[in-house]
């Protein structure tokens, strides 16, 4: 009976229901916030020769300017998210090391402390991996994680809320 109920699950429950295309402003919109947000914390990393940027800033471009109105995309998820998942997957590669369960415990930390403090933001899954793929320093801590998305989260203040239609964010804590 439970293999029966496994199986079923794994079927699925509902008919797949594709995202709403969105107006063609709002995905201009999109489009310059997210080219906006990323050349500007570019930019910002060579003038300062800091390294301010990093892969999973990408993803979070798609929340915070794609679906800025997320609970995903709020600056306390993309600022506490990045933030924890760095300091926790530093913290398992400096006690552990980068072995292949430690990845696994890395990332899954992350989460856990993500949503024990209601900063769940799926990047910052990424941001874990990042560390410890790189064998990242204390330092990522700062630049790029905490300075960088907090960097991207001014970048959507300002852009998304020119536009008529938008307001972000929809909350701070």
């Amino acid at each position: 009976m439970k293999w029966k109920n496994y199986c079923v699950k794994l079927c699925g429950s509902k008919r797949s229901v594709p995202l709403d295309r969105p107006h063609h402003i709002h995905i201009f919109w999109s489009w310059l916030g997210s080219f906006i947000g990323i050349a500007a914390t570019a930019y910002l990393s060579v003038k300062t020769n800091s390294p301010l940027l990093m892969a999973p800033f990408g993803a979070t471009s798609v929340l915070i300017f794609g679906i800025p109105d997320s609970p995903l995309a709020q600056p306390r998820n993309v600022i506490g998210g990045n933030f924890i998942a760095a300091l926790v997957s530093l913290t398992i590669l400096h006690l552990f090391g980068s072995e292949p369960w430690a990845m696994g415990m890395a990332v899954a930390t992350a989460i856990g402390m993500m949503q024990l403090t209601g900063t769940l933001h799926p990047p910052s899954g990424a941001v874990a991996l990042v560390v410890m793929m790189t064998k990242a320093q204390w330092q990522f801590l700062f630049t790029p994680a905490l300075e960088g998305s907090i960097i991207l989260v001014l970048c959507a203040v300002v852009f998304n809320n020119l536009a008529h239609e938008r307001t972000y964010p929809k909350y701070w804590l």
